[in-house]
């Protein structure tokens, strides 16, 4: 399935980029410089000089996380129509993708605002996809993977739209409907397994990171371009299989997500709730003492 989308983007990137560009105007405008190219339409400009002046810092930044260097060209598409876009993207979830055999990053930019994401982070997300896929075949490069050392890169889950959440992997933890490594090797459709898998693979990045280091995230990935897959490439840089990985991370999300840890961690809201739930019923009291007082009054007149 993975493979099949790879192949169905770069479909697109060839059959529909003449639809995209036609999308923006009769004639597309285009910023080249030596690291980038963007186009755009002419009510697109200033984010394309946002794209053209940030993506330098982005660059240097993402190249500190990764152990390679960015020694290609990025293509970047912004698209304005909201509507080529998702019908490009294939759902509405999804704020931008890239392309990595032709270079290309496409952003929807009537939405690539959305709070809690940025136009920093997006572009940093994408073009963390494109230095995976420049290094690592695509073969070997398991989804979860991917989107979970990007997230992880750029600090956050950039392609999703902020309307979706972000508790996904904690109700799943609580119903015990967490996922396997395995079952998101390539990722699902629906919207709701999408958006856990996102959650579940950032997660597991930074379990790696936060338990044995940063580097051993650098280290699994210069395993994996040398030509050893995921599983090699975790046991030689952790000394421990995926299998026993996953077993201590999924403890670790159970202890950090029992019931108890989140009544303590949501206290004051549910203190807060209680509060007026017994306010209301305090008043409710009243009304009815009140009433039953009028009553009476009414019953000695008579």
């Amino acid at each position: 399935m993975y493979m099949k989308r790879r192949i169905f983007f770069l479909f697109l990137s060839l059959f529909l980029f003449p639809f995209f560009i036609h999308s923006l105007s009769a004639a597309p405008e285009s910023f080249q410089t030596r690291d980038l190219e963007v186009l755009y339409d002419k009510n697109s400009l200033y984010m394309a000089e946002e794209v053209v002046k940030m993506y330098p810092d982005i660059r240097e930044e993402l190249e500190k996380s990764l152990p390679w260097k960015i020694d290609f060209q990025p293509r970047i598409l912004l698209v304005k129509d909201r509507h080529a876009f998702i019908q490009a993207a294939g759902s509405d979830i999804f704020l931008a993708y890239a392309v990595p055999r032709r270079y290309l990053i496409v952003l929807d930019a009537s939405r690539v605002y959305s709070k809690p994401f940025t136009l920093e982070t997006t572009l940093k997300h994408e073009l963390c996809h494109l230095l995976l896929h420049r290094h690592i075949a695509d073969a070997g490069l398991p989804r979860w993977l991917d989107e979970g050392v990007c997230q992880w890169a750029s600090g956050g889950i950039s392609e999703l739209l902020a309307t979706h959440g972000g508790n996904a992997l904690a109700k799943a933890i609580m119903a015990d409907t967490i996922m396997r490594i395995k079952d998101i090797e390539t990722f699902p459709k629906d919207e709701a397994s999408l958006v856990l898998a996102y959650e579940q693979s950032k997660n597991f990045i930074e379990y790696i990171a936060g338990q044995y280091g940063q580097d051993s995230i650098v280290r699994i990935l210069n395993y994996m371009r040398e030509g050893d897959t995921v599983d090699e490439s975790i046991q030689k840089s952790l000394s421990v299989s995926l299998p026993d990985l996953e077993h201590t991370w999924h403890a670790h999300l159970r202890g950090k997500h029992s019931w108890f840890a989140y009544l303590s961690s949501n206290l004051y809201s549910i203190l807060f709730l209680l509060g007026g739930l017994i306010t209301i019923y305090g008043f409710i009291r009243f009304l009815k003492k009140k009433r039953e007082y009028v009553d009476e009054e009414e019953g000695d007149g008579l």
